[in-house]
């Protein structure tokens, strides 16, 4: 990757300020390679100050950039690629989308031109370095799909999908962090019920979470085999694993993940 490389990141939202200090903190590029835009640029002020390059001017950034990040919702989309799709260098620049719902040919039509366009979907634990992006592309070159996943890679881990894949995995991982934040919630007022702190119980239901997520990852286990190492005959676990069950614990939240996806293929489509 180009060292002088410059990067706008479009809609300096959460997701967009979160991935320009993780490049930052990786090492890969300096503040002043990065031009973040808002429409309220004083609220960048602190990144102003820290050596980034603020404009609440769309099109000036881009037209100065190689990369080219777009974080707008849904609705903000169409009108932000008009403002700039004058400056657009097709042959010279790379956009990345993290918009939910919007196809990389959906961008290229707006911008009506045949720009290379990748897809990426983090979640909010980006800004803890500890994303879950993924990334797609309809026809990128591998060069340039390598690029967005070398970026993301600094904030998380990054895996590649089919396109037709990356709204449920908005569902799945951007709407996920939800999920299993509100398992985690629900887990701590159980705590609180039977008898721990409410700030003691978090700690442990959050402590235990991340205990178990880190057992499939590093261990490459399946959930089942490390349910079986603590579930025993006539045992407090599988008593309440199945009262659970009986609840629809497990049905509840494929329901949910299924509702998301549903809602974010519409999101793009009902923009004004």
């Amino acid at each position: 990757m180009e060292t002088n490389t410059q990067i706008a990141i479009i809609g300096s939202g959460n997701i967009g300020l979160s991935l320009a200090k993780g490049l930052v903190k990786a090492g890969i590029y300096q503040a002043s390679q990065i031009t973040l835009t808002r429409r309220n640029v004083a609220a960048l002020q602190s990144y102003t100050d820290s050596g980034f390059i603020t404009t609440n001017d769309n099109a000036e950034a881009v037209k100065n950039a190689r990369i080219v990040v777009i974080a707008v919702l849904p609705q903000q989309l169409n009108k932000v690629l008009a403002e700039v799709k004058s400056v657009v260098q097709a042959d010279k620049q790379l956009f990345i989308s993290v918009v939910s719902g919007v196809s990389c040919a959906d961008i290229r039509r707006e911008l009506e031109t045949d720009s290379q366009v990748v897809r990426a979907m983090p979640n909010t634990a980006i800004a803890i370095g500890h994303s879950m992006t993924c990334i797609a592309s309809d026809d990128a070159s591998e060069e340039n799909v390598e690029i967005v996943k070398s970026l993301f890679d600094t904030v998380g881990v990054s895996i590649r999908i089919n396109e037709e894949l990356m709204t449920s995995a908005t569902a799945l991982c951007a709407c996920g962090i939800a999920f299993f934040l509100r398992s985690i919630r629900a887990a701590s007022q159980g705590g609180t019920e039977i008898g721990f702190h409410a700030h003691d119980a978090l700690k442990m239901a959050a402590q235990t979470a991340k205990g178990a997520a880190d057992l499939l990852l590093q261990l490459a286990s399946h959930p089942e085999q490390e349910i079986d190492k603590v579930t025993s005959p006539k045992g407090c676990t599988i008593a309440g694993l199945n009262e659970m069950e009986h609840n629809g614990f497990s049905s509840a939240m494929i329901k949910g993940i299924r509702t998301s996806a549903k809602k974010a293929g519409e999101l793009y489509t009902k923009s004004e």
